[in-house]
């Protein structure tokens, strides 16, 4: 099986699903009275740490320097 890089930002969002399926879930089936303000704000809360944990990764995975090429014309 090939090995996929990982990626902490998909993580975060699947998280946030799993986690607010669960309590649709079993809010749905009465096994838990979850408050109304919680369930709305959990996606959001989730979407934004996943884009702020994208953009730090991507910052912290770029090289600092770009490469440049050493076949520039230079003084030609």
């Amino acid at each position: 099986m090939k090995r996929h890089p990982f990626e902490p930002a998909r993580l975060i969002s699947g998280l946030t699903a799993l986690t607010l399926g669960t309590a649709y879930g079993l809010d749905a089936l009465g096994l838990w009275d979850a408050p109304g303000p919680w369930l709305f704000l959990t996606l959001p809360a989730g979407l934004l740490l996943s884009g702020i944990t994208a953009a730090v990764w991507t910052r912290t995975r770029r090289p600092l320097h770009p490469h440049t090429d050493s076949t520039s014309s230079k003084g030609s």
